[in-house]
């Protein structure tokens, strides 16, 4: 089964690379609608994700900023979870200010990501998981593993969309 898995990741980095390359400056804080989520610089000029415990209804549409941000703090939490470690909570984790930033970031957590995979056997997929699991549900290491896939597939899905509608308004203007 980790062979499977470690070629799922592959194939969904592989849109990531698609989209990720593809970024210019300019897309990542670009605010696609009046009700948004971005990431800030606070008052010490670290940069801080919008974000709320329970997600608001609507649900704001997300930045690729904040979006690269929040690969950032799941990919991290599962990485160090993955290890046996504690995952930092989300307010712990910067964006690096600014796209190209983000975009080193997350190719060196693809990096550590292939490096858990190689690390992981068949036997291992079975051990439980707690993260990002809820402390009453029983997972196994294996759900995190193909939820890490999902999610990053989910989110790089959605950077390209961002990334495809920006595109498409400044050639339409």
């Amino acid at each position: 089964m980790i062979v499977v898995a470690r070629r799922q990741f592959e194939l969904a980095w592989s849109l990531a690379e698609l989209h990720l390359s593809a970024l210019v400056e300019g897309d990542f804080l670009w605010e696609p609608a009046d009700l948004c989520w971005t990431v800030r610089p606070d008052d010490a000029g670290m940069w801080r994700p919008d974000f709320a415990e329970v997600e608001p209804d609507p649900v704001p549409v997300p930045t690729i900023a904040w979006l690269t941000w929040h690969i950032d703090y799941w990919w991290s939490a599962a990485i160090s979870a993955m290890a046996g470690g504690t995952p930092a909570d989300w307010s712990d984790v910067l964006w690096p200010g600014d796209g190209a930033g983000s975009v080193s970031r997350l190719r060196v957590l693809a990096a550590q990501w292939r490096n858990v995979l190689s690390a992981v056997s068949d036997q291992d997929l079975a051990a439980p998981a707690v993260f990002p699991w809820a402390a009453d549900v029983e997972r196994t290491a294996a759900d995190t593993v193909l939820w890490v896939t999902v999610e990053l597939t989910k989110n790089v899905a959605e950077i390209g969309q961002l990334r495809m509608l920006r595109a498409a308004r400044r050639t339409s203007l």
